[in-house]
Parts: C-alpha cells; structure tokens; sequence
C-alpha cells in the first residue's frame, strides 16, 4: 500500500509538470515552401546544349528542397513542403494545405521567362490587383495551370477578375496580410541585390491564383528569366540555387526578426549577434499622401496599409503610416510605403512631444452635410463638441492639444468609446 501511495504521488506530480510546462512551449514559425509548376507541369523551358532543357519545375524543386534543409537545421522552424518530388499539387492542394497548417509564412518559388532573351533578373510579387501589362503577363503564365486540374477549375470558376465584386473582396483579403508580405519581399529583393549582386526588378503586387486563398503572409519569388542564356545558367548551376536558397533563408530570417520586435510571434531569447540599435532622437512616419478626400481606414485609397495617422491641415488630409524612432525600421517602412503602390511617399520628422508656438491640435469627430441630432450617440457621449459650417459641411471637432501625442492619445481613448474614423486637425490659430 505504501508503495503505491509513493508510485501515485510521483506520477500525479509528474502529470502537473506536464501541464504546468505544456503552455510555455513556444509556437514554431510554420513556413509553407511551395516549389512552382510539377508532374506534366513543366512550367517555363528552354533548350541549352550545356544544360539540355532546362525546366521551371526542376529549378524550383531543387531550390526548395536547398532552402528547406537550411531552415530544417533550426528547431524554432516548421517545415511544410508543398512538394519535394516531381508531382503536381493542385493550386487548391496547395492553399488548402497552407491553410490547415496555420502557417505564418508561403512562399512559392518560380523562374521567369519572356519571349525576348535580353530581359533578366528577379522579382517578388504579393497578392493584389493588376497594375500593368507586363504584370500581367507574368499572371497569366502563372495562372494558366488552373486548367490543369478539375478542383481548380471549380474553385475559380465564380471568380471574375474584371468585376467590381471581385476586385472588393481581393481589396479586403490581400489588406490583411499585404504589409507582412510587402516586407517579407522587400528581405527578399535586397538580399538579391545587395548579396548576390543580382538585378532586382522590385517587389510587385499581382493578382496570382496560388496566392489570392492564402490566410497567411505569401509571396511568389521570381528566381531569374531561364529565357536569357546567362541567367538560366545561373539557375541551372549549384552555385547559383545555393545563393538563391541562402538570400532566401536570410530573408526569413530578417522578417521572423522583424515581426517578433513588433509583437507579431512570441520570441526567445537570443544572445545578442551585435549591439541594439540606438534610437534616434526624433519620431519618423512616413507621408504617404496629401489629399482634399478624407479616406476611412479600409479604404482602397490607402492600398491596404494599416497604422496610419491622418492629419489635417488647411483642408487638406495627410495620411501619415507607423511610426518609429529606429533608422531600420524607418527605412523598411518606406520601402513597404513605395512597394505598395505610394511611389511618392517619403520620410518625415516629428520632435516628440513638440508644443506648438501658435495654434493647437483638435480631434475633427465628425463632418457632415445634415447637422447631427441632438440625441446622436457621438453628441451624447462627448461633451464641449464644436460645431462649424463650411461650404455646405458641418464639422464637428473636440478637445484642444497642444502637443501631437495628446491629441493621439485622447483619439485612442474616443474611439474605445466606439466613436470611429476621428481626424486630428492642425490648427493654425
């Protein structure tokens, strides 16, 4: 009796361990690794004497399965291969599995080709609308493949590229996940360019069958031209998939690097590779635009970027994205600002905490071409509302600030109240 009162104690107790330390594992990144084209799908081709042909499918495999064992070797990875020999998953196959993985990460790996020899170098693209012909192109080849198979064929059959309908819904999906995937792209790009001494051709928004169902970050890399003789030799070459797989791997690791300091996966610690970046004495947001329009967080206009700040100064909105005091940060913010589509974007200052000498800041709450009701939820929940009519419009502003961080704290606090869409306004007097 006495041993088994020992054995029960032990076991409970062991049983508590289990569950005490269950919840401090650490969630592994799950990265999806799709090798483009497969089986009847040899995806672009050409005819070397030095190489035979060479096809898409082989290049990317082969990259794929290089890239894979490097991050293998990590243990804070998971692995999701969406093919690791020549057979071809449907484009639903390969989504679905994304998917059900609860992945942080697709990437789908491909090689380009033209029907002129002379273009070369790689690109990255995310998922969004059409921006131009030459996109287009590279769409079309990479959506073709949905013929190949009856589940794709039925899974984008009610899909209409050309109406409102579909163009709205794809605005909202790709909204979702396209500053993660803009980022993730641009790691991907710089290390092509700045390690592998490659032409980068820019990270790039398209509308790709294989990435529109993705409930994750996805990115489609095009790995070189195998129509231009020196590339394709590259790509055909150990040498030059071991350098794609590397700048690849890298990139994977700058991105996991960035979203754990924003808070986007919880993260280890690590023993520092080198000093933490200083902070700069100055706050940067990026200016995306100046606008009469007054657009609501959502909107089109702002090309899917979150975290934006919208000030308004004489008439005119100024749309204004993140904010950081790191010159890394700031940097990357810009480029994602650019890749999305905002071409003219740029950097600009804040002192933190700067009073202005003349004037003050003010929350616009509201603005309107009927004057609100007495009983509005917005009149009832603040108090001290001003109201003023200009050209036909009601404004409606609350509270003076004399430093922009009040007034963005006070904007935080109005919308908890359920009061959405405020503006801070400038005031010059």
């Amino acid at each position: 009796m006495i041993n088994y009162s020992f054995s029960f104690k032990k076991y409970f107790f062991l049983f508590f361990c289990f569950l005490f330390f269950l919840p401090q594992a650490q969630k592994k990144f799950t990265l999806v690794l799709d090798a483009g084209h497969g089986g009847t799908d040899h995806g672009a081709n050409r005819y070397y004497s030095e190489t035979g042909t060479l096809r898409e499918k082989d290049v990317t495999l082969s990259i794929v399965l290089k890239l894979g064992r490097m991050l293998e070797k990590n243990k804070d990875f998971k692995i999701i291969y969406t093919r690791k020999i020549d057979e071809y998953p449907s484009l639903t196959d390969r989504t679905t599995l994304a998917n059900r993985s609860k992945a942080d990460l697709f990437v789908s790996v491909h090689c380009n080709a033209n029907t002129r020899t002379s273009p070369y170098g790689t690109e990255t693209f995310v998922q969004g609308p059409d921006q131009n012909k030459t996109n287009l192109e590279v769409a079309k080849a990479e959506n073709d493949v949905i013929f190949l198979d009856e589940k794709d064929r039925e899974t984008f059959a009610s899909y209409d590229p050309k109406s409102m309908e579909s163009l709205i819904a794809l605005k909202i999906q790709q909204s979702k996940y396209l500053e993660s995937s803009l980022l993730f792209g641009s790691f991907v790009e710089g290390n092509f360019e700045k390690k592998d001494k490659r032409l980068s051709r820019g990270v790039k928004q398209q509308n790709l069958h294989v990435l529109r169902l993705n409930a994750m970050p996805s990115v489609l890399i095009e790995t070189g031209f195998i129509s231009n003789y020196d590339e394709a030799m590259y790509l055909g070459s150990e040498k030059g998939q071991d350098e794609i797989a590397e700048s690849i791997y890298d990139a994977i690791i700058s991105y996991r690097k960035a979203i754990e300091r924003n808070g986007g996966v919880s993260s280890q610690p690590k023993a520092a590779e080198k000093p933490d970046e200083k902070p700069l004495k100055n706050d940067f947001r990026i200016l995306l635009m100046s606008s009469p329009m007054k657009y609501n967080l959502g909107d089109p206009a702002l090309k899917g970027l979150n975290y934006i700040l919208t000030i308004k100064e004489n008439d005119l909105y100024k749309y204004y994205y993140s904010v950081t005091n790191l010159a890394s940060v700031r940097d990357n913010n810009l480029k994602t600002a650019k890749d999305a589509g905002f071409r003219n974007s740029t950097s600009i200052s804040f002192i933190p905490n700067q009073r202005l000498g003349t004037g003050s800041y003010t929350l616009e709450v509201a603005a309107s071409d009927q004057k609100l009701s007495a009983n509005s939820y917005l009149l009832n929940t603040l108090k001290n509302v001003t109201r003023v009519k200009e050209k036909g419009t009601f404004y409606y502003t609350y509270g003076k600030f004399a430093t922009l961080e009040e007034a963005v704290k006070t904007q935080k606090e109005v919308e908890e109240k359920g009061i959405k869409n405020t503006v801070i306004q400038k005031l010059s007097r």
